[in-house]
């Protein structure tokens, strides 16, 4: 059985998860990382978070621990996430021209006109 994660918040902690769990603007996920962290330290345990967010255990475990080690970067996703893009900067000042122009272009003929093919 996993050892108990309690996560202890001063005041200022508290208020900063709180305002952070109902701000506009602020990713879903990170909103519901802060709402995760501070009902631990409201004497919640992992599975009644697990149940109450509909996460798996490992998932609110992974979440207060990142709090434990990162604090408040840990809430946000990590950096170069995903697949990266193919296109470079040039790439989409030319798309961005193209777009602007009257003439009209195909998914094909913007492909061939990127990649010369």
């Amino acid at each position: 059985m996993p050892a108990t994660i309690r996560t202890v918040l001063n005041t200022e902690e508290n208020r900063t998860l709180l305002e952070l769990s109902c701000a506009d603007g602020i990713p879903y996920r990170t909103k519901q990382r802060a709402t995760a962290i501070r009902l631990n330290a409201h004497g919640w345990t992992v599975a009644q978070i697990a149940r109450y967010l509909d996460w798996h255990e490992h998932t609110v475990r992974a979440t207060l621990r990142r709090w434990q080690v990162k604090g408040l970067g840990g809430l946000w996703e990590s950096v170069g996430r995903g697949r990266p893009s193919r296109l470079s900067k040039l790439d989409w000042q030319a798309v961005k021209q193209w777009v602007g122009e009257p003439q009209r272009y195909s998914a094909r003929q913007l492909t061939l006109n990127m990649y010369g093919r």
